[in-house]
């Protein structure tokens, strides 16, 4: 059985553009003949049929970008379609939203829905439950098509398409070496699963301030929330032995729960334990205490996507796949102790 051909394919057996190839296909006349004919017969021989997406390269633009974010209601998240659609309007385009909801099968939907023509490129963060299912095919098939993809958050390293991402490493870093810096000895982790890309980074930011320092990792404090299950109750468990006096927590949810959970306690933040969050949102400021954190700069973020994706679908030359890396800062509050 032959393998399945594509556009990228085809382009890249003769050594031209995916352009080019749709106008060997439909036998246009900028085109050699002796080229042409060596096309078509290629694809003949591979039994080449254009696809939605295909056929879509073929027509012009729809000036419309699709966007597919897990969660709407997320503070980050919300910042990140702010600066999208800021870049995006500002260049003459409109924006279209779904929600994946954390769901594979609705991230598939949602991805097969725009790319019927209906968009021009997608600009997409993976969802929890396709990262669990470790099944990037739905990206795959874009990818091989040539569709105008950027990845920004959460993301696969291993695809050949732009990518945005925060510095997870560097923040965790920099927010656990505070924690450190202050006097903190036993300092807890609050994080996601291990296959939530930023949630590992941060651990990794985490244990390389440990490290740094010549200090072993406690696994005991360190906490991988189940969302199946009580958030609170999980963090609960922090403080029923050998309670830390620092905490740092991989989002501004599970800081704000271990706040409140640590009071329950009778612990006083943060005279007894020092709390840092990631994600500087409504949350972080009107906690109380109000919550040290890691800021993300979304919007700054948002407006590099959308450059990236832009530049990509307007561009008349294949580019090389960017990754680009934004950085963080602390925003020091009142749930940490004074240096």
């Amino acid at each position: 059985m032959k393998p399945k051909i594509t556009l990228k394919k085809i382009a890249k057996e003769f050594e031209v553009s995916i352009s080019t190839v749709s106008k060997a296909l439909k036998g246009s006349h900028e085109i050699s003949v002796e080229l042409k004919e060596k096309i078509q017969a290629f694809a003949k021989l591979y039994h080449y049929k254009p696809n939605s997406i295909a056929v879509r390269l073929q027509n012009q633009q729809t000036k419309v970008i699709g966007v597919v974010v897990p969660d709407i209601v997320h503070h980050f998240f919300s910042t990140v379609i702010r600066g999208i659609e800021e870049e995006t309007n500002k260049r003459g385009y409109s924006v279209m939203i779904c929600l994946s909801n954390e769901s594979y099968e609705k991230e598939m939907m949602n991805i097969e829905m725009f790319t019927n023509g209906s968009v021009d490129g997608l600009i997409v963060s993976i969802s929890k439950e396709t990262q669990a299912k470790n099944d990037y095919s739905h990206f795959n098939d874009l990818l091989e098509d040539g569709f105008p993809l950027v990845m920004f958050d959460r993301v696969n390293d291993n695809f050949k398409c732009d990518k945005v991402i925060i510095d997870d490493v560097g923040g965790a870093f920099n927010a656990t070496n505070h924690l450190l810096d202050i006097g903190c000895k036993n300092i807890a982790l609050i994080t996601t699963p291990r296959h939530v890309t930023v949630g590992s980074l941060r651990r990794e930011g985490y244990e390389k301030a440990h490290l740094k320092r010549g200090m072993s990792i406690n696994e005991n404090s360190i906490i991988e929330i189940n969302e199946t299950e009580d958030l609170g109750e999980q963090i609960s468990k922090l403080f029923i032995s050998n309670p830390p006096d620092g905490i740092f927590a991989v989002n501004e949810l599970y800081a704000v729960t271990a706040m409140n959970r640590a009071r329950e306690k009778g612990f006083r933040i943060p005279d007894d334990i020092s709390v840092i969050g990631f994600t500087d949102g409504p949350i972080s400021q009107l906690s109380l205490p109000p919550l040290t954190t890691v800021v993300q700069h979304g919007f700054t973020m948002g407006k590099q996507v959308a450059e990236l994706l832009l530049n990509r679908i307007e561009s008349k030359e294949e580019l090389e796949p960017q990754k680009i890396v934004i950085s963080t800062n602390l925003k020091i509050r009142k749930s940490t102790k004074s240096i």
